[in-house]
């Protein structure tokens, strides 16, 4: 399998300590100060910029030219997001997989990691902006391990739009949308009395997105102040929202990635079979790095062989091989 071998086995890493696990099961989210070095957090600056001036074109998008002006590239801009950049370009992929972030993760959810999404925000000055809303609304995984990580590529304060989180609220179900593919259907909405449908959920009106009533059963909301390279880990009911950025000259960048537990089933996106393990194995189909980015890996646990075989859950329940 290309890129995915076993690395890192001597060096550094980045542990959790009793404190911090306790803090995130408590509150649902976990700030950790400089996980990543000044030259990795530059690096995923370096291709935001490219994205953002158009000097990197994604098939998927429409092209940002040289010639527009910094206005009609905010306006672009303003609400727009890149989804699944690490499916695109080489340091998307790397930031996804980025050891450190991974090491906080194995501590959270692991010892087996599946990465499934990532998400590049820009938010200009005067834009951007997102309702209450629950991670685990839109991703389902089960069980249910689905868990995010915000990478600040800029200072991220009050005043530029930073996440606001409301404490102690992961504790809650998912509130479910109005309609739901039956496949989809969590256990907790057939079992739990008194759960009732989100509407208008990532909505700013407080006044019709009535998620914005079960934040306020935890009391004042936090904002989560970051500087560039530090990582807010949170859980996929935690409920949380941004605000417009107020500032006339400060971006509010950041990479926003997610991923479960490797031994869960992903209905999402194609299922597990579209998605990366970034750390220990799993029973269930994924996907190598796509530009070899190297992750951890315990192959020999998989009947991965020496001639490029794997073993994997088929369609009908048994396993199979497939050649890498």
């Amino acid at each position: 399998m290309k890129g995915a071998e076993n690395m890192r086995s001597t060096t550094w890493r980045r542990t959790v300590t009793v404190e911090e696990y306790v803090d995130y099961h408590k509150n649902g989210f976990l700030i950790v100060k400089g996980l990543l070095p000044e030259k990795d957090t530059e690096k995923l600056q370096i291709v935001t910029d490219d994205i953002y001036h158009g000097r990197t074109n994604l098939d998927h998008l429409d092209h940002i030219h040289d010639w527009m002006t910094d206005e009609q590239k905010m306006e672009r801009w303003a609400s727009a997001r890149v989804h699944q950049l690490h499916r695109e370009t080489e340091a998307g992929e790397w930031g996804l997989l980025h050891p450190r972030v991974l090491d906080v993760l194995e501590a959270l959810i692991g010892p087996d990691v599946l990465a499934l999404q990532s998400m590049l925000f820009f938010n200009p000055p005067g834009k951007g902006g997102q309702g209450w809303h629950q991670d685990s609304y839109y991703i389902q995984t089960q069980p249910d391990t689905l868990i995010g990580a915000w990478i600040a590529l800029d200072r991220a304060d009050q005043e530029n739009g930073c996440l606001w989180v409301a404490p102690g609220s992961h504790h809650e179900p998912v509130y479910p949308p109005q309609k739901r593919w039956a496949d989809y259907v969590h256990a907790d909405e057939k079992q739990i009395q008194g759960l009732y449908t989100a509407e208008n959920a990532s909505h700013t009106d407080d006044s019709i997105n009535n998620l914005s009533n079960v934040a306020a059963k935890y009391g004042e909301a936090v904002p989560v102040v970051l500087e560039p390279g530090d990582v807010l880990f949170f859980h996929s009911h935690l409920l949380h929202r941004s605000y417009r950025n107020e500032t006339k000259d400060r971006f509010r960048r950041s990479y926003v990635t997610h991923y479960c537990n490797a031994r869960s089933w992903v209905p999402w996106d194609g299922s597990n079979a579209n998605h990366i393990l970034a750390r220990g194995r799993s029973h269930l189909p994924y996907a190598a790095p796509k530009f070899g980015t190297p992750v951890e890996f315990t192959p020999e646990a998989e009947g991965l062989s020496d001639q490029g075989t794997k073993m994997v859950a088929m369609p009908d329940g048994g396993m199979g091989k497939i050649e890498m």
